[in-house]
């Protein structure tokens, strides 16, 4: 016997359910790509701080 899913209900809204306005290109792309990277470099900087001051010893 072949059990069948039921579909996922992706357009139904659920009680009190109140989606906010979409993200724009912009938004969506300085959210996920620009943050990441300025938080990334600045964590890398910061770990880098203690190494980059000292002078080499011959």
């Amino acid at each position: 016997m072949m059990l069948l899913s039921s579909p996922a209900m992706a357009f139904t809204r659920d009680d009190g359910d109140d989606p906010g306005s979409g993200l724009s290109v912009g938004e969506t792309i300085g959210l996920y790509v620009v943050v990441p990277l300025v938080s990334f470099a600045i964590i890398a900087a910061l770990a880098a701080l203690p190494y980059g001051s000292k002078a080499k010893k011959n």
